[in-house]
């Protein structure tokens, strides 16, 4: 049973953005990401650490505006149009989730699609509904598990791709992505009838709802391509996906583990967003 490993796929890519950021820097581009975060939340700090090292090792500059959890939606939004206008920034990431009394949709929509590295705007959703020349700064998670499977060259053309979460972070761009590529797609939700009824036909099934062991082991079919993109803290303190990894494993050809599958891949994906939005705002080729 090959393991689907974000981690390395991860560092080929940072390393391969390591060398565009040196070659961007001789011609004094050095790409930057800033990123607004909200409160302590420790799942959001994790993520935050994880993608300050991987600006780090990149080379990508790095900034940072903490703000009190009593900040308004105005006080957000007028930063992100403070960093939408200063030419030195390419990336604008909002860490989510943010407090409840704040009007999300309206903070993401005022960063500047441009500098959108995260790929949530309205703008850059839309635009991949065309084809994949047009997923230009797509959502890191989705953009991250097709990278995977282009590494490790599994097939997506004609396969059965089913997509277990219709987030509009996860689950519906990352459907609109295998349906760019040609899969025949199922997109499955908590109204979905006979959940069992779709997993069990897919070729290539993804899952990302945050429910440990959602997906049993009866679940699936043999030869089955499993993407856990669920992460879920445990009792005792460990991470667990949404799939029982440890008898699924013994059916599927390929399986992502939680952690080193899919969360590395977005931070990778993250820094390739920032790196492309840093080109073509300097039309750098």
């Amino acid at each position: 049973m090959p393991i689907l490993d974000g981690r390395k796929v991860s560092k080929e890519i940072l390393l391969k953005l390591r060398a565009d950021v040196s070659r961007m820097e001789m011609d004094n581009i050095t790409p930057k990401l800033c990123v607004i975060m909200v409160g302590k939340n420790p799942a959001s700090l994790s993520y935050i650490r994880q993608k300050q090292k991987a600006c780090a090792f990149t080379g990508i500059a790095w900034e940072q505006f903490d703000y009190e959890t009593d900040v308004t939606t105005n006080e957000l939004i007028d930063k992100i149009q403070e960093l939408n206008e200063d030419d030195s920034v390419h990336g604008i990431l909002v860490q989510l989730p943010l407090p409840e009394h704040i009007f999300t949709p309206n903070v993401i929509r005022a960063i500047d699609p441009k500098k959108d590295v995260d790929g949530f705007t309205a703008y850059n959703l839309g635009k991949m509904f065309l084809s994949t020349d047009f997923e230009d700064l797509a959502p890191c998670t989705p953009l991250g598990v097709i990278r995977m499977l282009e590494f490790y060259n599994i097939p997506i053309k004609g396969q059965e791709a089913v997509i277990v979460g219709a987030s509009n972070i996860v689950g519906k761009p990352l459907s609109t992505m295998f349906l760019n590529r040609n899969a025949t797609v199922t997109t499955c939700h908590i109204h979905t009838k006979d959940l069992k009824y779709h997993t069990s036909r897919a070729d290539i099934l993804c899952v990302g709802v945050g429910k440990p062991d959602l997906i049993k082991e009866d679940m699936v079919k043999e030869g089955v391509v499993v993407v856990d993109i669920g992460v879920n803290r445990m009792p005792d303190g460990s991470l667990q996906g949404d799939t029982d990894f440890k008898k699924i494993n013994k059916k599927a050809s390929y399986i992502t583990p939680v952690p080193g599958g899919a969360g590395p891949m977005t931070v990778a994906c993250l820094m390739e967003n920032t790196v492309k939005a840093a080109k073509r705002i300097n039309n750098y080729k």
